[in-house]
C-alpha cells in the first residue's frame, strides 16, 4: 500500500523511536552528469549520519543507479516493513506526482511492502533564504547598475506542470519584492 498522505514534517525523534522495521528511501531525479550523482549521494550520506539507527537508502527514477526499486530492495534486505519515501524534488511535477507514485505502488502491489509518499521540498523560508543569499552574493560583487533598474531571471528547468512553473513564479515575485528589483521574470 502507497499512502501519499504523509504530510509532517520529518521528525527525526520521531523516526528514531520507532520500530527497526522503518525505513527512509530518498528519491532522486537521476542525471548523466556524474557530479550531480556523487552530490546526490553525499547528500544521503550526511543524512544517513543524522538517521543512525535508521535504514536509509536512496534510488533515481532515471539516467542512473542506484535504482528506486534497487533501494527498496536493499531496505527489504535490511528487515523494513515499513518505508518512507521523500521525493528530492524542488517542485511537485510528473515525477513526483507520477512517476515515482506508480513506481513505488507497483513495488508496494507486488511485494506487500507498505510506503508512505512524502512531498516535495516545494516553497519554504530555506529555499527563499539560499536563492537570496546567492542574489546578495552576486549584488555586492557587481552593483555597476542599481538594483530597481535590474531585471532578475529566474530559471526553472524541466517542467511543464503548470503548478511547478506558478511555484517559479512565486519565487521570482519574492525576490524581486524583496530585494527591489524593477522587474523579474
Amino acid at each position: 500500500m502507497v499512502n501519499s498522505k504523509w504530510y509532517k514534517p520529518l521528525d527525526f525523534d520521531f523516526l528514531e523511536h520507532q520500530s527497526n522495521c522503518i525505513g527512509v528511501l530518498i528519491c532522486g531525479h537521476g542525471s548523466r552528469n556524474r557530479l550531480a550523482i556523487d552530490e546526490f549521494a553525499d547528500l544521503v550520506k550526511s543524512l544517513k549520519q543524522n538517521l543512525p539507527s535508521i535504514p536509509v537508502e536512496y534510488g533515481y527514477l532515471e539516467f542512473a543507479r542506484p535504482t528506486l526499486k534497487d533501494a527498496l530492495d536493499r531496505l527489504r534486505s535490511q528487515s523494513v516493513e515499513r518505508v518512507i519515501a521523500i521525493p528530492a524534488m524542488l517542485f511537485a511535477a510528473g515525477h513526483a506526482k507520477n512517476d515515482i507514485p506508480s513506481l513505488l505502488k507497483a513495488y508496494s502491489d507486488k511485494t506487500g511492502l507498505t510506503i508512505d509518499y512524502g512531498r516535495e521540498l516545494g516553497i519554504n523560508n530555506s529555499m527563499i533564504g539560499a536563492a537570496g543569499a546567492r542574489i546578495k552574493q552576486v549584488i555586492e560583487a557587481s552593483s555597476d547598475y542599481p538594483i530597481s533598474q535590474t531585471l532578475l531571471v529566474a530559471v526553472g528547468r524541466g517542467s511543464s506542470d503548470p503548478d511547478a512553473n506558478s511555484n517559479v513564479a512565486k519565487i521570482t515575485r519574492m525576490l524581486v519584492e524583496g530585494f527591489g528589483f524593477g522587474w523579474g521574470e
